[in-house]
């Protein structure tokens, strides 16, 4: 499979592609590619939506840049492992950058879960959204995210399939090594895998109660420093997808 060509504008639109499709903009895309980019007819943009791989499209002929025609296929449409990141929300750009990266680490679905300790009240999932889709085109990912509505911490522990492993990120577990932990559970993950990071204040001593008695737990120490929730989410990302994801040619 060729590599993301970096060189090209890259759009995620909704609409199917094929070759010779026309392919409307909205507003911003148009503003975007006409008058931040300055392109011109005929000049080349990448576009996916998702579901049908990459392809190479070109400006159509007009005044604006409000029409996109699609040439060739560049990238087959790829599957992300089933891995759903389950947050306690933070506020504002701290949120921003913890979904960008989320994105760039391959997460399949965002979860919000509000625990007792959580900061942001109010969750914005349409800004969410627009975090995944950004994220997406400039990292050269096909897959979009899902982003789901938030839950209580009870609901998401009463909703969740058991049959899917829970990595629960505690600040309180024994310092060990996490490469070896995960490698232990690759057996339990084969059902899914959920990764689950509180709040900065961590969690109530009756939630990490809760989270002990789940079936299909891995109870996991992120090494011997507090980190930052959004550092917290890189990392517990990272060392899952060496280990369990697609980082690995495991199955």
């Amino acid at each position: 499979m060729p590599q993301s060509d970096f060189r090209s504008p890259r759009l995620y639109v909704d609409a199917s592609l094929a070759t010779d499709a026309a392919i409307a903009l909205d507003r911003s895309q148009s503003n975007y590619l006409g008058n931040v980019l300055r392109l011109n007819a005929g000049d080349p943009v990448l576009v996916f939506n998702g579901r049908d791989g990459e392809w190479q499209a070109a400006i159509a002929a007009g005044k604006r840049a409000d029409r996109l025609l699609v040439l060739k296929p560049m990238r087959a449409q790829d599957r992300l492992r089933d891995v759903t990141y389950a947050f306690a929300p933070l506020k504002h750009a701290r949120l921003d950058y913890m979904v960008q990266k989320a994105i760039e680490m391959g997460a399949a679905k965002l979860q919000p879960v509000i625990t007792r300790y959580t900061q942001a009240s109010r969750v914005n999932t349409e800004r969410m959204r627009a975090n995944v889709v950004e994220a997406a085109e400039q990292c050269g990912i096909l897959s979009i995210a899902e982003v789901a509505e938030p839950l209580n911490f009870g609901k998401f522990l009463d909703q969740r399939d058991s049959n899917r492993l829970l990595i629960f990120c505690d600040e309180a577990a024994e310092v060990a090594d996490p490469i070896a932990a995960l490698a232990g559970a690759r057996a339990a993950s084969a059902g899914g895998i959920d990764i689950l990071i509180g709040p900065e204040g961590g969690f109530a001593e009756e939630e990490r109660a809760l989270l002990l008695k789940q079936p299909n737990i891995l109870r996991l120490a992120l090494g011997p420093r507090i980190m930052r929730a959004d550092t917290a989410a890189v990392a517990a990302l990272a060392v899952t997808q060496a280990v369990l994801g697609d980082w690995t040619t495991q199955p």
